[in-house]
């Protein structure tokens, strides 16, 4: 009779996820995705693909994949998006295959992306997708980081705000809000989400023959 495989922890592997992380200009987000690739060492960048030219410093394939807008329509007539958006003239989309070649490796991935993007994630990997909102501590503090950002004009900063108002406006579309008020508490709350998700019972592999394996009788 042929000795069966004994069934251990290591028989269970992790499924990775998307996380999202949202929030209008100057709530902070990119300072918290920085501190989290820095921390976490199973979370990497989405990639995205544009249409538009490069910006000095910027390299091919580590910022964003450059491609030429007859290549990007063929990208989305072939469905090789996950999620794709005209932004200012230029088109931006999310590479299926990348993602999900790290997620059944069980690699976590992480999006900087607003709540136009997020939707479009929820249809087409809805399983996998676990979204954050960050909002800023008050309008009041939003509005002095915008206009800290740039010598702009009392119109421009209006409009600034008036988008960032439409952006929170979606803020109940998100599984997780945080508010920013102390950006190292926020970071690890922003954390705390992410190791809480991964334990998730439909996330790990394997865990079913796991526990059938403990069951048996010795």
């Amino acid at each position: 009779m042929t000795e069966s495989r004994p069934v251990t922890t290591a028989n269970i592997h992790r499924r990775g996820l998307l996380f999202v992380l949202s929030s209008p200009s100057g709530a902070g987000k990119s300072t918290i995705c920085k501190r989290l690739l820095a921390a976490e060492d199973d979370l990497t960048m989405s990639v995205s693909a544009t249409t538009r030219p490069p910006r000095p410093g910027e390299v091919d394939g580590v910022h964003y994949s450059f491609v030429a807008p007859a290549a990007f329509e063929a990208m989305v007539a072939g469905g090789e998006f996950l999620e794709h958006a005209q932004v200012f003239g230029n088109r931006y989309g999310t590479p299926r295959a990348p993602v999900e070649d790290g997620l059944a490796r069980g690699r976590d991935v992480l999006f900087d992306i607003d709540w136009q993007g997020t939707q479009q994630l929820a249809e087409s990997a809805s399983r996998d997708l676990v979204s954050v909102f960050i909002l800023p501590p008050s309008g009041a503090e939003l509005e002095t980081r915008l206009r800290g950002r740039a010598q702009d004009s009392a119109e421009v900063i209006a409009q600034r705000m008036a988008k960032a108002n439409d952006e929170m406006s979606h803020w109940a579309e998100y599984d997780y809000v945080i508010v920013n008020d102390d950006l190292d508490a926020c970071v690890a709350r922003v954390r705390a989400i992410l190791q809480a998700e991964r334990l998730k019972r439909p996330r790990q592999v394997g865990l079913s023959d796991f526990v059938k394996a403990l069951q048996q009788p010795r």
